[in-house]
Formats: structure tokens, C-alpha cells, sequence
């Protein structure tokens, strides 16, 4: 296989800073090409937030597995189908939203891995190998093995279940999503809200006691984030979504330039 995606997971539990750009208004492998000459090691695109195709999600896929960056697509919530679409297309993993109890979490599991470690449907050609045919009893113990499964914690009932969801076997990672966390918790934005660091350590301590991994994503204030690591978090950071970037650089064009003019003309 060209890649391995359990490569992300190694890395992270071997401390390595990674970065991670989510990909929401590009449908052009142009912006793949961007994220690595920018530094980062993987991409996330969005199929939550976004009208994207799950053709175009394959397309950008298999683009970051070309570069040698790791793929994820977080998909529409609770869109179980969609899974095994994004996979065969040339995902290396799944960002599941808005999780709230274990048994949601082990659907997701086993939508991502095929029999009889889960429900995947049989394939035999994916981008992964050169799509290649390739036996299944060749292909499958690969696929199930390098398949990343995060499970995105957004809510007050999904931190209270946070054990038995981190206690699923196939589940590799977790994330805290803290804009809809504190949006539920009726403080949209606060992120220095004592109730967040609370259910990071809470997120923490379920990693911890079940070896997985735990992220946090939605502040993009990196003296905050960096302040929350001692809870258990791991080093992979979303800097962005393209979106976001090409506004900020787009007002900064703009503003120097207005200025340049304002000057020019008086």
C-alpha cells in the first residue's frame, strides 16, 4: 500500500506537533497542494458543514494521499451510509459529529471496518493500493487495521458518556468539539468557561484509562489550546478551515491596499 494511515495515530502518540486544515469551500485539488506546502500533515474535509459531493470529497482524498498527507472526511452526523463511500473513494478515516453514547460510537466502528470486526460492505479496488484488485482476505485485516476512527464529543450528554464511548473497541480517537460544546452549555464562544476544562479532563481521563487519543478542536487561541495539553490532549491542531484562511488573506490584501491608496490620494 502506498500509505499508512495508523501513521497519523503513531505519530501522534509519539508527541510529533501535527497539523490539520479543514477543507470547506475548495473543491480543487489545488488546496491539498496548499496545506503541504504550508507545513501541515493533514486535511479534513468536510462534508458536515458543507454541500460537497461525496465525489469531490474522494477526489480531494486521494489527492492528500498522493502528497503523502492523511485524509479524514467528517461526515454529515449521524450519515452512517456515507461512510463506506469515503472510504472506498480514499479517506483514511472518519470524524464522526455530535456523538452521544457508546452505542453511536460502535456504529461508526463498524461502518469503517469490514467483517468480522464490523459491517464495511466487500471491495476489492481502492486508491490505497493502485486500485489494484485485491483479495479480500488480503485486503480486509489491511483496511480494518489502518482505518481511523475519531469520534467527535460535542455535547453535555456526550461528556457524561465518555467512558463507555472511549471504551469501544475499533474507536481510536476522540475529539471535544468546543464551539457546539459551549453553545449547548449556553456560553457560545467562552471557552475559558470552567464547565469546558472540565470536560476535557473528563475526556482526558476515559483516553487515558482506554488508550486513546484525545484532540480538541474549535480554539484557535494556541495560548489556550497549548493550555489544555496537560489534560491528556495530543498534538494534533486544526489551524483553520480554507474558508477562514482565504478571508484573512483576502481583509489583509485589501486593507494594505485601501491604505496604500488612502496615502497616494491625499
Amino acid at each position: 500500500m502506498q500509505h499508512t494511515e495508523a501513521g497519523l495515530l503513531a505519530r501522534l502518540r509519539a508527541g510529533e506537533p501535527t497539523l490539520m486544515l479543514a477543507i470547506r469551500g475548495a473543491r480543487t485539488a489545488e488546496v491539498v497542494h496548499l496545506a503541504r506546502s504550508t507545513g501541515h500533515h493533514a486535511v479534513l474535509v468536510d462534508l458536515e458543514h458543507s454541500s460537497m459531493s461525496a465525489d469531490t470529497a474522494a477526489a480531494l482524498c486521494t489527492a492528500a494521499d498522493a502528497l503523502g498527507l492523511t485524509p479524514l472526511v467528517r461526515i454529515p452526523e449521524r450519515d452512517y451510509g456515507i461512510i463506506g463511500r469515503v472510504l472506498d473513494g480514499g479517506a483514511h478515516g472518519i470524524v464522526a459529529p455530535r456523538i452521544e453514547t457508546a452505542e453511536q460510537a460502535a456504529d461508526v466502528a463498524a461502518a469503517c471496518r469490514f467483517p468480522p470486526h464490523g459491517r464495511r460492505s466487500q471491495i476489492a479496488q481502492v486508491p490505497a493500493t493502485g486500485m489494484r484488485p485485491t483479495p479480500a482476505i488480503e485486503l480486509n485485516p489491511v483496511l480494518n487495521q489502518s482505518a481511523i476512527v475519531q469520534i467527535l464529543i460535542e455535547t453535555p450528554a456526550g461528556i457524561a458518556n465518555a467512558e463507555e464511548i472511549a471504551a469501544i473497541d475499533g474507536v481510536d480517537m476522540i475529539a471535544l468539539g468546543a464551539n457546539d460544546l459551549t453553545a449547548e452549555l449556553g456560553v457560545p464562544g467562552d471557552y475559558r468557561d470552567p464547565r469546558v476544562r472540565e470536560a476535557v479532563a473528563t475526556l482526558g481521563e476515559a483516553c487515558r484509562k482506554h488508550g486513546k487519543l484525545l484532540m480538541i478542536g474549535g480554539i484557535a487561541d494556541p495560548e489556550l489550546l497549548l493550555s489544555l495539553f496537560p489534560l491528556g490532549v495530543c498534538p494534533l491542531v486544526m489551524t483553520g478551515a480554507d474558508s477562514a484562511h482565504l478571508y484573512q488573506g483576502m481583509k489583509a490584501s485589501a486593507d494594505r491596499y485601501a491604505a496604500a491608496l488612502a496615502t497616494g490620494t491625499e
